[in-house]
């Protein structure tokens, strides 16, 4: 064990959190749990506070959740620890790098300039460039810029006419429009695992009769799966441009090929424990240790 003060930026209270803040306490001794929401930065003194504890002091930091529900606020958050990394503070992962996952924009724009294959995509401010959209693609998704495990999205068929008082109202909450063809993923995606670059393991999220997400929200499974080894590869090459410490990669088994829908900026440790029978905290907090110095 090593004797570093680690904190871990996260939601008090929620299970991933604890587990790897308890992960963390194990081996070094030390645990904090750091709510985003009760920091307060002073670029004068250059402090970071939390309670009580100037954050710039510490060994390192993992950040296992920004914020509860994504929003562009997050970014914030994310900028104040760019404070503490700048005064020497070690990030897992660093939070240039989240911030450019965080935005569903931004990371289908790295994605589209690496070749990597993804569902038809088009992304506007214009509710008849939208409307276009959903008739060429039969069916479409629309999803917000800021969003997990599909909140906000919804599915508008080029056949309902209702279509344009829908795009309407997905509009008025969501001024740029993205918009993804519906693809027919036969019940189930894929979430593989990376931990500092190498896979870790893949799981299922098999939906939920009826529902056309796998979302666990939206009562998906979690299951095992054994990738091949040209899926590993691509799930590799998705990860490979944003550099996260641990994250998953999102994919899709088409009739035309497997496909990628996003980069998660932070990981699902549920997935890997209950796709996978692995311990996702431990083996994060191992991999942090490894990078510290003693």
């Amino acid at each position: 064990m090593k004797n570093l003060r680690i904190g871990v930026v996260g939601v008090p209270g929620k299970w991933s959190t604890e587990a790897l803040a308890d992960a963390l306490e194990a081996r070094t001794g030390y645990r904090r749990v750091i709510d985003m929401a009760a920091v307060t930065a002073d670029l004068a003194s250059g402090a970071l506070w939390h309670e009580g504890a100037d954050l710039c002091t510490l060994d390192g930091l993992v950040i296992k959740k920004i914020s509860e529900i994504y929003s562009p606020h997050a970014l914030d958050r994310l900028e104040l620890l760019r404070w503490a990394e700048a005064r020497g503070v070690r990030i897992f992962s660093r939070p240039e790098r989240i911030l450019r996952l965080m935005d569903r924009l931004a990371c289908t724009v790295t994605l589209a300039s690496s070749g990597v294959p993804m569902p038809a995509t088009r992304i506007t401010e214009s509710q008849g460039d939208a409307l276009t959209a959903v008739r060429d693609f039969g069916a479409a998704v629309f999803k917000p810029l800021f969003s997990t495990k599909a909140r906000g999205m919804c599915v508008i068929e080029a056949n309902d006419p209702a279509a344009a008082e829908k795009i309407a109202g997905f509009a008025a909450a969501n001024p740029v429009m993205y918009i993804q063809q519906k693809r027919e993923l036969s019940g189930q995606d894929l979430g593989m695992v990376f931990l500092g670059g190498d896979y870790l393991c893949a799981y299922a999220r098999v939906s939920h009769s009826g529902s056309w997400n796998t979302t666990i929200n939206s009562g998906g499974k979690y299951a095992g799966f054994e990738p091949s080894p040209e899926l590993i590869a691509l799930a590799r090459n998705a990860q490979a441009p944003f550099g996260l410490d641990f994250t998953t990669v999102d994919v899709a088994l088409t009739a035309e090929g497997p496909i990628v829908f996003e980069v998660s900026a932070f990981g699902g440790f549920r997935g890997v424990r209950d796709g996978c029978g692995m311990d996702a905290a431990g083996l994060l907090a191992d991999h942090v240790l490894k990078e510290l110095p003693a």
